[in-house]
């Protein structure tokens, strides 16, 4: 009997053993299988990570920028990264290889052609452990040029991720209005500057997703479940601005910057009825596509600065409208003493005694700070200044708009603010208060943004819609400010702006600029901003115009907006005064065309044409709409540089040669391009051309 109990206490020892022998072996096995990144040759990371559920963004489009006439600012174009699959398990069962094979020999062919060096592509081919890797930065945001090139190598294991990137089509083109983006290592664009800043949230869009399971190799699993978020595009913005004019005014406005030595330069065109801003052009400029930018305050709504003898307009106009000012009167004119300060006119002489009509013409200081101690307080003035919407932002559409300010209290205050000194105000300012002349004494808030628009739906989100404006001036008063601006124009500081059967009509303005350093305004020689306001055509004005050039050693602001006025009359025919000059071909509008149409047209009109750059778009054209085409058509492309042999250009082709493309020419001479020579720096870029000019030669005869 005791026997039988001893057997069975050994067996129950043994189970035990066993027992606890086998909880030992499996708590062993799961510390090795926790520590161990590596079972049965599978790395069990990889594994996990490539058998799992996957979510793939969907990625939304930006919106497109558009012009008022779908002319394309801005859009989002198809860009792509470089991948390369290293594991040899995306060759299995595969006739041809899959991943990569010859690390050294991909890294040599793919190094030229996305900028990296060979020994950088070739440590990121023979990384361990890896399904699959991206070749950045320099294999990333590649053009579908790009792409096709590397495909055309015919590597194994390479392969494509398709992304989308920001596109400008027309370069350093009002590039303060559309500004630029960023993106972000998500592949998510996001607007800096400009209407790409102002409106991104209604550019961006709402990303999408699928989620999906997947097989240890990365692949999906057939007939496997989905779950699909659709994404939702950006909506596209239409602006206000009008490629054709903007153009007019780029073209207008670098050419005075190069002859005018200035530092900074803007020029804007409004609508006269609207307020809507067709134009802005700044110098310097920057290209969104590279984003050379040196300064990232836009001209337009961000830069405050003293206007000078602008501001006599609207001093004029407070004097008017309180109904004390007489034109007729006469005072003193040369300097005058007030508050232990002299005040003197630009000439320092004056020009006699003087009726203050003949005073604005003039431009006289006296004039208006003698209407500020007997015809008009401080008070008034200021509130008057505030009418017209200066001390305080516009509303504009566009980011970063500064208010200026117009303080003023004391008597040589008041003076000093009646032409234009110690107070700070915007170029998107002045154009709002000439709109109160222009639109017969209403003054309208500027805009720049026409409509928003749903892309899948075509639903108008948003329109511009016509404004009433704010009653701030009686006809009266805007009759006689057109009719002291024309005088300006015709007999007084402006004549250099008049044009023979143009009305144009506006005011001129230096301003001095204030040295913080020393205490006192840098002397006119030293430091100043010219500008000049109006509007044409005179009567029933149908554009507003500012234009501000800064330190410049030469005033050729008159050149430049009696050439954007012709230009305007020529692309709107406004009036008749073109109907007298001689027959002829007359240039089409080709911007924004396709290169081969345009050529088509021009050689069924036997009309000689010379194509600058490579691209297939014509961004820039000479002559410009609706001139007479007396020789060759200058058609510069969105492509990469080409050079044309200038050789037979008349003097006046081979000056719009140089404006188109941006490059310093030294010209010689008169007459014909004879001969030329090109320098370059150390990276073969163009640096200059000098040319000289001759008599023209039998063969060029036919020529411009």
């Amino acid at each position: 009997m005791k026997k039988k109990v001893s057997n069975k206490i050994h067996i129950s020892r043994f189970v035990f053993i066993f027992g606890l022998f086998l909880f030992l072996v499996i708590i062993g096995r799961l510390i090795f299988l926790n520590l161990s990144p590596v079972i049965d040759g599978i790395n069990l990371k990889t594994f996990s990570k490539n058998r799992n559920t996957t979510k793939e963004t969907l990625y939304a489009r930006r919106g497109t920028i558009y012009d008022k006439n779908k002319e394309v600012l801005a859009e989002t174009v198809d860009s792509y990264t470089v991948i390369a699959y290293l594991d040899k398990s995306r060759s299995k069962n595969s006739i041809k290889p899959k991943h990569i094979v010859d690390a050294r020999d991909a890294a040599s062919k793919l190094s030229p052609l996305i900028n990296m060096p060979e020994d950088r592509i070739y440590n990121l081919l023979t990384q361990k452990g890896l399904y699959q890797v991206e070749l950045g930065p320099g294999g990333k945001g590649l053009t579908e040029i790009q792409k096709e090139e590397i495909e055309k190598l015919e590597i194994p294991g390479i392969d494509f991720i398709t992304t989308n990137k920001r596109y400008y089509p027309n370069l350093d083109f009002a590039s303060y209005i559309i500004g630029y983006v960023k993106t972000d290592d998500d592949y998510n664009t996001i607007g800096e500057m400009g209407i790409e800043s102002k409106y991104n949230d209604k550019l961006t869009g709402i990303n999408g997703s699928i989620t999906y399971q997947k097989d240890a190799n990365g692949y999906r699993l057939v007939n496997s479940p989905e779950i699909k978020i659709e994404k939702q595009d950006g909506n596209d913005i239409y602006l206000t601005i009008d490629s054709n004019v903007q153009l007019m005014t780029e073209r207008a406005l670098n050419q005075t910057f190069e002859s005018s030595h200035a530092n900074k330069a803007i020029f804007v065109v409004a609508e006269a009825k609207t307020g809507k801003i067709i134009a802005s052009a700044t110098k310097p400029s920057f290209d969104p596509n590279k984003k050379n930018i040196e300064n990232y305050l836009d001209p337009l709504v961000s830069n405050s600065y003293e206007p000078g003898s602008t501001m006599k307009t609207y001093t004029y106009m407070a004097t008017m409208e309180k109904g004390t000012y007489k034109g007729d009167d006469v005072y003193h004119s040369g300097t005058m003493e007030l508050s232990g300060y002299t005040i003197k006119d630009w000439n320092t002489y004056g020009w006699g005694d003087i009726t203050y009509d003949y005073g604005y013409t003039m431009s006289s200081n006296i004039g208006v700070a003698n209407l500020t101690q007997h015809y008009i307080t401080g008070t008034e003035l200021r509130d008057y200044y505030k009418k017209l919407g200066f001390g305080k932002t516009t509303g504009i559409e566009l980011p970063g708009e500064v208010s200026g300010q117009i303080k003023f209290k004391y008597d040589v205050e008041v003076a000093n603010a009646s032409f234009g000194q110690g107070i700070m105000t915007t170029p998107i300012q002045m154009i709002q208060a000439l709109t109160a002349i222009s639109n017969n004494g209403y003054l309208l808030k500027p805009t720049i943004v026409e409509k928003i628009v749903n892309p899948d739906t075509k639903e108008v989100l948003y329109k511009n819609k016509q404004q009433k404006g704010t009653k701030v001036a009686s006809e009266a008063t805007v009759n006689h400010m057109k009719e002291l601006m024309q005088g300006v124009v015709e007999y007084g500081t402006g004549t250099d702006y008049h044009l023979d059967g143009y009305d144009i009509i506006g005011k001129t303005g230096t301003a001095q600029v204030y040295n913080s350093s020393r205490g006192t305004y840098y002397k006119s020689t030293e430091r100043s901003i010219k500008s000049f306001n109006g509007m044409y055509p005179k009567d029933n004005p149908k554009y507003i115009f500012y234009i501000a050039l800064q330190d410049a050693t030469v005033n050729t602001m008159p050149d430049a907006v009696k050439s954007l006025i012709q230009d305007i009359e020529a692309y709107y025919n406004l009036t008749n005064v073109r109907a007298s000059k001689a027959l002829g071909f007359k240039a089409g509008n080709y911007l924004n065309k396709n290169i081969t149409e345009v050529k088509n047209q021009l050689d069924l009109n036997n009309i000689s044409y010379d194509v600058i750059g490579d691209g297939d778009k014509v961004i820039n054209q000479y002559p410009f709409i609706n001139k007479t085409v007396n020789g060759k058509v200058l058609l510069l492309t969105n492509g990469n540089f080409t050079e044309t042999d200038l050789r037979g250009y008349s003097s006046k082709m081979v000056t719009n040669y140089c404006d188109m493309i941006n490059i310093n020419c030294n010209i010689n001479g008169t007459g014909y391009v004879n001969n030329y020579a090109i320098e370059r720096d150390e990276a073969n870029n163009i640096i200059s051309v000098n040319i000289d000019l001759s008599d023209k030669y039998e063969e060029i005869i036919n020529l411009q």
